[in-house]
């Protein structure tokens, strides 16, 4: 086996521990161009796409990177932020500011984000933590419930980034937290808050990323952890059985995918005489193309073309306070026993100034 080149040893480099947040991916820009390269990764994953490779990649090749990423690519230009794409923007966010929260908990710990598919990959952000001394690392993807085509793929990664490195930091990876209580309470802030400006709709639509229904019979915990996130979000806005719907989005293909899904409920309740809906996406935790132009534009027009007449989209946790505090209470419950404590409050209080400087220099970056 040949190894990774790794930067030199050097005695007496201080042991960090690090926090790694990952999320999906998503492509460069919102061209052809790039929109094929990140497909190309991103379908050639065995855990994605569960077709003989034979089968499928005929069809990858032949037809889907031909003709799919020009359209997806006006899709994500629909979507774009000044800073780039919304996933990319949003999960950087999201990093910086637990790593503030983090510091101001008296933790001395380095937070980098990476993407399962794209830039930052989570190769060159092992890496680069290898550089940094970290020789703890927690990985946390950000995929509250638990499903083989994302939170298992991300282990894939990690495992074969591993199997190429000489040293291997000690780390601890977190495979759900579809029911953790600051995540549901985050969401429950969130739908209170938008209740609070724009009214409470006819019914709240609980909208999660869809997975081919097979996976749910071959063990794939999925569909449960969905559904539990959904009843105790409704428990904790006091909603009835009859005020909500979960559905299932994204459906790719032909096979039968976790029902019902989104866009077909959406229709029928507009023409079973429900004029308003609320609809939100709680398995995403930062907004991205599947939750600003799947649901908020595409869902909208089918949900007024079947007779509705108001559709208000909830926004994601994003960097909301209480996300951005549940996510550093999960992740300090995860790092017990590691040594991220810093002493002294003046220490703490310059490292939290430091992580402050660190992030605005990066977030300058990239915006330059």
């Amino acid at each position: 086996m040949t190894f990774q080149a790794e930067p030199p040893y050097r005695h007496g480099q201080r042991d960090r521990t690090a926090v790694l947040l990952v999320n999906l991916g998503t492509p460069d820009e919102p061209t052809a161009p790039a929109l094929r390269r990140y497909l190309r990764e991103f379908l050639h994953d065995p855990r994605v796409v569960e077709i003989p490779r034979l089968v499928w990649w005929p069809i990858l090749h032949g037809i889907i990177l031909r003709t799919r990423p020009a359209r997806s690519a006006a899709k994500y230009a629909s979507v774009w932020m000044p800073e780039g794409s919304p996933l990319a923007v949003w999960t950087m966010r999201q990093s910086e500011a637990l790593a503030q929260s983090l510091a101001a908990r008296g933790h001395e710990v380095l937070v980098r984000h990476a993407m399962r598919y794209g830039n930052p990959s989570i190769a060159a952000v092992m890496d680069a933590l290898r550089a940094e001394g970290a020789t703890r690392v927690l990985v946390l993807p950000l995929y509250p419930q638990y499903a083989g085509a994302t939170t298992g793929s991300v282990a894939d990664k990690l495992l074969q980034w591993a199997c190429q490195a000489r040293r291997m930091p000690e780390w601890r990876f977190v495979s759900e937290y579809h029911d953790e209580p600051g995540y549901i309470g985050a969401l429950a802030a969130q739908v209170q808050r938008h209740w609070a400006t724009q009214g409470r709709a006819d019914m709240l639509v609980m909208s999660f990323h869809g997975v081919p229904h097979r996976s749910l019979t071959l063990g794939d915990p999925y569909h449960c952890h969905c559904h539990k996130t959904a009843r105790l979000l409704a428990e904790r806005l006091g909603l009835s059985k009859a005020a909500y719907r979960v559905t299932f989005q994204s459906r790719f293909g032909k096979a039968k995918w976790l029902e019902p899904y989104t866009e077909p409920t959406l229709r029928e309740l507009a023409k079973s005489g429900v004029k308003r809906v609320d609809v939100m996406c709680p398995g995403f935790v930062a907004d991205c193309l599947e939750t600003l132009e799947e649901i908020a534009q595409e869902a909208r027009d089918a949900f007024v073309e079947a007779g509705g007449t108001e559709f208000r989209y909830i926004e994601c946790l994003n960097d909301q306070p209480a996300w951005i505090e549940a996510l550093a209470t999960l992740t300090e419950r995860q790092m017990q026993g590691w040594p991220t404590r810093l002493t002294g409050s003046a220490t703490a209080d310059a490292a939290v100034e430091n992580e402050a400087q660190r992030q605005r220099a990066l977030a300058m970056g990239a915006t330059d």
